[in-house]
């Protein structure tokens, strides 16, 4: 099942996509839930064509959780070691958008990098010390993240807060994929001025990660209480490279979707 979170006529709704995205916008419908989609999912006999309502980011997370250098080619780009055990920072609520939204880029920054991730999305109430297989019983699904980053800051600043926590440095989505093998998907990410001319800047499996999933979520509800609709993202393949002005990222993982934003100076 595909949940998505959208705007329509009569307010914001959570609701089922129907239909193969990979065969485009057309024809694609979604049909209202009731409420929220943890639990028992109620619908509401409402439904619109896709084309007819703006997709949202698919949660709005208490937290995101993030995981740095969990790919051993990204850590090697970066200088850096792989660490020994899952390497922990949080993005806030605030920098959460959806797609289409535009990426800001800061006026502090000179230096802004896309990076292209996975995201698990929590279902379970209250997912706390969780083994291994609870872990995988606590995820509700999957979506596609951009953990935008300052990377001068980053670095100048020698912890990652301001450099990861801008207004609109998480683009979210466009959907939670449910009951979906995320073992070994390819990541990617293209960059570009218009559709014609994108670039792939990077492309990795998640076959390669340090850590998989079930490892980082039990790991994380470690270290804090993992909510619904909590996010976390679970690090991104090598060729992170710079965002400029009037650019154009779209992150795409197999079995998911895809997720674009244009790149815009702050306003």
């Amino acid at each position: 099942m595909r949940i998505a979170r959208f705007a329509h006529a009569k307010g914001m709704s959570f609701g089922a996509v129907e239909g193969e995205p990979e065969a485009g916008p057309q024809g694609l419908t979604i049909a209202e839930i009731e409420g929220h989609p943890f639990g028992q999912i109620q619908f509401s006999g409402a439904r619109w064509a896709l084309s007819d309502v703006r997709l949202l980011s698919p949660i709005l997370p208490s937290k995101v959780v993030c995981v740095g250098r969990n790919y051993a080619e990204h850590a090697a780009e970066q200088g850096s070691p792989v660490p020994k055990e899952p390497l922990l920072f949080l993005k806030p609520s605030t920098s959460v958008i959806g797609p289409r939204d535009a990426i800001r880029l800061p006026i502090f920054s000179k230096r802004v990098e896309h990076e292209a991730e996975l995201a698990v999305v929590i279902g379970a109430p209250g997912a706390r010390r969780a083994d291994r297989a609870a872990a995988e019983r606590a995820i509700f699904g999957y979506t596609c993240a951009n953990d935008v980053t300052a990377r001068d800051l980053q670095r100048s600043d020698g912890q990652w807060t301001r450099a990861k926590g801008f207004d609109s440095f998480c683009p979210i989505g466009p959907w939670i994929t449910t009951d979906l093998d995320v073992t070994d998907l390819e990541v990617r990410c293209e960059v570009g001025r218009n559709p014609e001319e994108m670039e792939v800047r990077q492309l990795g499996r998640t076959r390669d990660m340090v850590f998989d999933v079930p490892a980082l979520v039990s790991y994380v509800s470690h270290v804090m209480t993992l909510l619904p609709g909590d996010v976390v993202l679970t690090g991104t393949p090598a060729g992170v490279s710079p965002l400029v002005e009037g650019d154009t990222v779209t992150v795409r993982i197999e079995g998911i979707g895809e997720l674009t934003n244009p790149v815009v100076p702050v306003g």
